[in-house]
């Protein structure tokens, strides 16, 4: 469970460059789930250094079974350990659901990186399937009275555990988890709670789908060469390619996924720096099936309800509870007391640039899209 969160990082990056990532290797020696077939590349673990999922062997229709057959398995495991007649002890208990859902860690943590890094409308639907199910999965393991019990049994006995620091950090990890995931609620709140949640994971996975349409759609054309001065060769080319892969005449600038694009350090036309400024700015506020203004109003709406419901002022609050910051007062004051000197900066800055502009014969006033192309 908590290791999990070390390995998905891992496994992003070397998905992102078509390398497998990795599973623990103590679970090696794993059997198969009884839910999957055999021929399932996510039955086992994977033979290769590190437990790498062979993604040679693994195709976009083998995630959702293994996903699927993966909460199943763990929801079996997670039954066990709550409801286990013995007494909690760290190996029981903590032990027992480090060692939880290792058909779902693994599967789950191929299909995030692929799906994050190339997706296509099989991961996408099988994306948008899971998602509310990975949310009532979440909540089965933290909101269960008997499993939160036996880790508050521990957490309260810590000092007569004798645990090294690794196991208190780890026994202290989970208590905090259950605490905020909702585990000390009332059962009506907790049934609130499970609404509010399974309700955002599908915005969020809707929301993502949206703004990855957006970017794509919002690339912007370009028919005349000349409105692309400043661009190589080769990214010319690649412009050119684009626009045929969309079956679009001229070339195409794809956007990326930041406010900046990389081509308005490069561009010496204004007018196409601004177009592409723009571009990337309204992406996703056209009005159309990709907008996302709604989305995020009502993902801003659903948190700050689920924050009030567990006792904190803002959803800041409540994401920070274990970050270095602790709450959004901290936060928000570290912002404010670099905003007053960043802010001249930026001004001396913009002045320079606004008379750099001038100086090489600018008809026109500098935008934000001018930034960096007279910065570099």
């Amino acid at each position: 469970m908590i290791r999990k969160l070390l390995l998905a990082s891992a496994a992003v990056a070397m998905a992102t460059i078509a390398q497998p990532g990795f599973a623990a290797p103590s679970r090696a020696k794993a059997t198969a789930s009884a839910a999957l077939p055999a021929s399932n590349p996510f039955a086992n673990p994977s033979t290769l250094p590190l437990q790498a999922p062979d993604f040679s062997k693994i195709k976009d229709s083998d995630y959702l079974p293994a996903l699927l057959a993966g909460m199943a398995q763990q929801k079996r495991e997670v039954l066990q350990i709550a409801n286990n007649p013995a007494p909690p002890t760290f190996a029981n208990t903590v032990v027992a659901m480090e060692r939880s859902g290792q058909l779902l860690e693994r599967a789950n943590l191929a299909f995030s990186a692929v799906n994050g890094a190339n997706t296509n409308d099989t991961l996408q639907a099988t994306d948008t399937k899971t998602a509310p199910l990975f949310a009532a999965h979440n909540d089965f393991i933290y909101l269960n009275a008997k499993l939160f019990q036996r880790f508050k049994t521990l957490h309260d006995q810590q000092a007569s555990l004798n645990l090294n620091p690794e196991q208190a950090k780890l026994l202290d990890v989970y208590y905090k988890g259950f605490v905020h995931a909702g585990a000390e609620l009332q059962p009506a709140q907790q049934a609130q709670l499970k609404v509010m949640n399974e309700r955002l994971s599908t915005l969020q996975t809707a929301f993502n789908q949206k703004l990855l349409a957006a970017a794509k759609a919002g690339a912007l054309q370009v028919t005349d060469k000349a409105a692309l001065a400043g661009l190589s060769d080769q990214e010319l080319a690649a412009a050119a390619e684009d626009a045929k892969g969309r079956k679009l005449s001229g070339y195409v600038l794809p956007l990326q996924n930041t406010t900046q694009q990389p081509a308005l350090a490069e561009l010496t036309s204004h007018a196409t720096r601004q177009q592409l400024m723009d571009a990337s700015l309204n992406r996703a506020e056209h009005g159309d099936a990709n907008d996302t203004r709604n989305i995020i109003s009502e993902i801003a709406q659903l948190r700050a309800k689920k924050a009030a419901l567990l006792g904190y002022p803002t959803w800041a609050d409540y994401t920070l509870y274990d970050q270095m910051a602790k709450n959004r007062a901290t936060a928000v004051g570290f912002i404010d007391r670099l905003a007053a000197p960043t802010a001249a900066k930026e001004k001396q800055e913009w002045s320079d640039i606004v008379a750099l502009a001038k100086s090489q014969g600018a008809n026109f006033q500098p935008t934000a899209a001018d930034w960096n192309y007279y910065a570099e």
